[in-house]
């Protein structure tokens, strides 16, 4: 078994049972969409970054949940981690080919969302 998510065959045609608590498809669907991962995912759609790069392209998160939410989304196989062997080690994150096809609906919503959101006023706001 591999670490991460236990993942178990589904016959051809078929699909994981998203609403029994205890299908894997269910748990990566809450990483993903989890405060943090889709910010990961959508930011790593521009290409590889390092993890500063990642913390100041996605403003609010901190290292903790940064370091966190990269180590589940890597684990699920939807990021991947490279290190070179320099001193200090350079890290880069980048999106696996399943990343990529989860990452693309993520991006199209949050650009449909910025395209049409209507202005605040300030009646709204308050």
């Amino acid at each position: 078994m591999t670490e991460g998510l236990q993942r178990t065959e589904v016959e051809p045609g078929r699909r994981y049972d998203v609403f029994h608590t205890d299908c894997p498809a269910r748990d990566m669907v809450d990483h993903v969409t989890s405060r943090w991962g889709i910010w990961v995912l959508i930011s790593l759609r521009g290409g590889d970054l390092r993890f500063f790069e990642l913390r100041e392209s996605i403003q609010g998160v901190s290292e903790k949940m940064l370091s966190q939410t990269l180590r589940t989304l890597v684990r699920d196989g939807l990021v991947r981690r490279e290190v070179e062997p320099t001193t200090p080690p350079q890290v880069t994150y980048g999106l696996t080919e399943f990343g990529r096809d989860v990452a693309e609906p993520l991006t199209d919503l949050f650009d449909r969302i910025t395209r049409r959101l209507p202005p605040r006023t300030a009646a709204a706001t308050g």
